[in-house]
């Protein structure tokens, strides 16, 4: 008798059928039972109105961990960058598997780069967070664009660029490796010029943190699936975002990333960067220490940097603080 097979709740978007489906593999490897993708529909998904409108991309993540906690679904995945800070009771992140590429990138029309673009040129994003960091890096290079607020999936955002409507998007490079369109990318942004989402580039796999057996058994198998180095980079990053008391839509960046001598890891480096939507007022640090050993050393890294940003003035840059 072949076993149970384990209800994955997902998303229903290209990206998010995608990167479930890749976890689904994994987990059935792991656990040697099959896995069934759940479909879920939540309030982000049908909402056409701004992101910072209806809550930030918190919006993503409701329905599905309702479905968890109601036991129509085993575990979920998230894109990490829409999870909110904030633990969720009942619920644990038992894996932050390996980390794609974090930086974004742009898809422009006649293969141009960023450098490249006509003066004027129209840019979509829906992030403020990359609206404050293409806006000052033109002012500071002598660049003419406008950003344009858009939303939508990956086929929408590219459209306005095939279309003409826009000249360029900018897009993750992990959700078009997902989605296999990377080829179709004309620059990738250098993260000295656009800090990324924190999280970026990382799934959370979550679950109940219940106290049945069947629950410690998935936790536990899961668990097989976690990249350590990933983990305490993204919980240093949203660390950062928690303290600056910023929500997922909060034009915050922030990246930490392993420094190694050869094959060996030796340091931390996280930075972040908040700024206003024109470009015009940026606070950008960083800080460098040993790689967080535990946890809560992650979580203090993160907050040590916020706090010096708060220092520099990072607070009166977000807007309306995230409630």
């Amino acid at each position: 008798m072949t076993e149970k097979a384990l209800r994955l709740g997902t998303r229903r978007s290209k990206l998010a059928m995608a990167q479930s489906g890749q976890v689904a593999d994994a987990v059935s490897q792991v656990t040697g039972r099959p896995v069934e993708l759940v479909e879920i529909t939540t309030y982000g998904d049908v909402s056409r109105e701004a992101l910072a409108q209806i809550g930030g991309t918190g919006v993503f993540v409701a329905a599905l961990r309702d479905a968890l906690l109601r036991g129509e679904v085993d575990f979920a995945v998230h894109s990490l960058k829409d999870l909110p800070t904030a633990q969720h009771e009942g619920l644990v992140v038992a894996a932050v598997p390996e980390r794609e590429d974090p930086r974004d990138v742009v898809v422009a029309r006649d293969a141009r780069k960023l450098t490249d673009l006509p003066r004027g040129a129209r840019i979509g994003t829906g992030a403020p967070r990359r609206m404050a960091q293409l806006n000052a890096y033109a002012r500071t290079h002598g660049l003419e664009i406008e950003t344009v607020p858009i939303r939508g999936n990956v086929d929408t955002r590219i459209g306005y660029v095939r279309s003409g409507e826009l000249d360029a998007v900018v897009l993750a490079a992990a959700g078009l490796n997902r989605v296999g369109r990377i080829d179709e990318v004309t620059d990738f942004l250098s993260v000295d010029t656009v800090l990324p989402a924190p999280g970026q580039g990382a799934l959370a796999i979550e679950c109940r943190a219940g106290s049945t057996a069947q629950d410690a058994e998935l936790i536990a198998a899961l668990a097989e699936l976690d990249d350590p180095f990933t983990r305490v980079a993204v919980t240093a990053e949203r660390s950062l975002l928690a303290a600056l008391e910023a929500g997922c839509s909060a034009p915050v960046g922030a990246l930490a990333d392993l420094l190694a001598d050869g094959q060996i890891v030796k340091e931390m480096r996280l930075r972040g960067v908040v700024g206003t939507t024109d470009g015009s007022t940026l606070v950008q640090l960083s800080t460098t220490g040993p790689v967080p050993e535990t946890h809560e050393a992650a979580l203090a890294l993160g907050r040590e940097l916020a706090t010096e940003m708060l220092a520099q003035g990072a607070a009166g840059l977000m807007g309306e603080r995230a409630q």
